[in-house]
């Protein structure tokens, strides 16, 4: 800069054509020119992002009208088959340019893409039409995507607002559940998303609408273009993060409620909010075959991961510190463990505190800032048990006074009962005394000190 500088109190002295060519030439490769410098300094960053499970298809001969074994707690599981799935997802932060990551993380078998459009949604399945963008793949209108993979498609240019609804189009010509490749998705998304009549819709403002469905299936994030200095904060969780029991289509989970209110107060400046939480997902363990009990199959299912998700130990690395731009995490983990399990006795309180120490390690390895959230009452739940109470209180003890998270978020002072501290407040639970409502979900979101995500590590 010092050189330019001294280069350009010169030009007052020597007008001539000749130097005013020789100036040019030298300029030239000092440095691009300022807006191209002001994009090096953006980068992609997740604006929205779902905690990655397996869906595995029933066997089709055993699907009968009167019995269909592929229900759960959240639902079918849907078969397509040469049809359209559009997907409705909440931004957190807006950019200019956005793309997506479609997965097959759990996919025994190649997932073929014959087309995939993006676009902002107006109402229900329709879309706004000038918006449409047709999603490429290496230039390509169509992909496979490997068993275990994830293909980002390139980016298009589309301004996509903060706290706006995006509708991703796939579509989708093989059968799901003909070769029982387990899709990849989040089974309870509290979205309404849309699966077409047969064929190719993609990018259709008047899409057939066949039938709905509350998952995501094949998304993994959606990612726009942001400064260099935007935050991203990924929330870790279980059913009480990803929002069991909000309002579907109204995007009042508590990590909702906080983009919300770092937007109002942050502006275009705001952190990105990712909620990679799954209903029934342990800290320590995967389901290993609670979620069969629970729902009333008895056979279980083939995957003992597939209903409640891969531990959080074990899912950290691709749902949390792979997210791109992440700065900041919010861990509220671990009351499944207590709850779901047949032996009071394990796991112990040092095993769950274990845990947590392990998340934090790995976060802090990554130069990340962690928080944890104290566990919420369950007193009244299905699986409360006088042992698992006071293991929570313990792990809730450590969590306040340990000092090993970088800061405490005390969710279970928000929501409890102070006349009867282990159980939630009847006004912040539907009636099941574990989840929050939609107030108990806007009050967690509205106690977080926001100054916790203004400075990056």
């Amino acid at each position: 800069m010092r050189i330019r500088n001294t280069v350009l109190q010169t030009i007052p002295r020597l007008l001539s054509p000749t130097f005013t060519v020789w100036l040019t030439l030298i300029l030239a490769p000092l440095g691009p020119p300022l807006a191209v410098q002001a994009q090096a300094q953006e980068h992609w960053v997740g604006t929205w992002a779902a905690g990655l499970q397996a869906q595995i298809p029933p066997n089709p001969a055993l699907v009968t009208q009167a019995s269909d074994p592929s229900s759960d707690l959240f639902g079918p599981i849907v078969q397509i088959h040469n049809q359209t799935l559009r997907q409705i997802v909440r931004t957190s932060i807006g950019g200019s340019s956005v793309r997506v990551a479609f997965t097959n993380a759990f996919g025994t078998h190649p997932l073929v893409i014959g087309a995939a459009h993006i676009a902002l949604k107006t109402d229900g399945p329709s879309i706004r039409t000038a918006t449409t963008r047709a999603l490429t793949f290496d230039g390509r209108s169509s992909t496979s995507i490997a068993a275990g993979s994830i293909v980002l498609s390139d980016a298009v240019a589309l301004d996509v607002p903060a706290l706006g609804h995006l509708a991703i189009d796939m579509y989708l010509p093989d059968d799901n559940w003909a070769t029982q490749s387990p899709a990849t998705g989040l089974r309870a998304a509290w979205t309404t998303n849309y699966l077409s009549a047969s064929g190719n819709h993609s990018g259709k403002n008047d899409m057939p609408v066949k039938t709905t469905l509350q998952s995501w299936i094949f998304l993994a994030r959606v990612e726009v273009t942001a400064p260099a200095a935007t935050p991203v904060v990924v929330t870790l969780g279980d059913s009480i993060t990803e929002g069991y029991g909000s309002t579907t289509d109204t995007d009042r989970r508590w990590p909702d409620v906080l983009a919300s209110r770092l937007r109002d107060e942050f502006g275009n400046s705001a952190p990105a909010v990712l909620n990679v939480a799954i209903s029934g997902n342990r800290l320590l363990r995967g389901n290993d075959g609670a979620f069969g009990v629970i729902s009333g199959n008895s056979s279980g299912l083939l995957n003992p991961n597939a209903g409640f998700g891969p531990s959080g130990l074990d899912r950290f690395d691709r749902d949390v510190l792979l997210q791109p731009g992440i700065t900041h995490i919010v861990v509220l983990e671990s009351i499944n463990d207590i709850g779901m399990t047949t032996d009071p006795s394990s796991p112990t309180v040092d095993e769950l505190i274990a845990g947590h120490r392990a998340l934090i390690q790995r976060a802090h390895s990554y130069g990340l800032t962690i928080y944890g959230g104290t566990l919420t009452p369950f007193e009244g739940a299905l699986y409360f048990t006088e042992e698992g109470e006071t293991k929570r209180q313990a792990v809730n003890h450590w969590i306040r006074s340990s000092g090993a998270y970088d800061a405490v978020i005390d969710f279970d002072a928000v929501v409890r009962d102070s006349s009867h501290p282990r159980r939630f407040l009847p006004m912040y639970h539907p009636g099941d005394w574990l989840h929050p409502n939609d107030e108990g979900y806007r009050a967690m979101g509205e106690a977080i000190d926001l100054t916790l995500f203004v400075a990056t590590p």
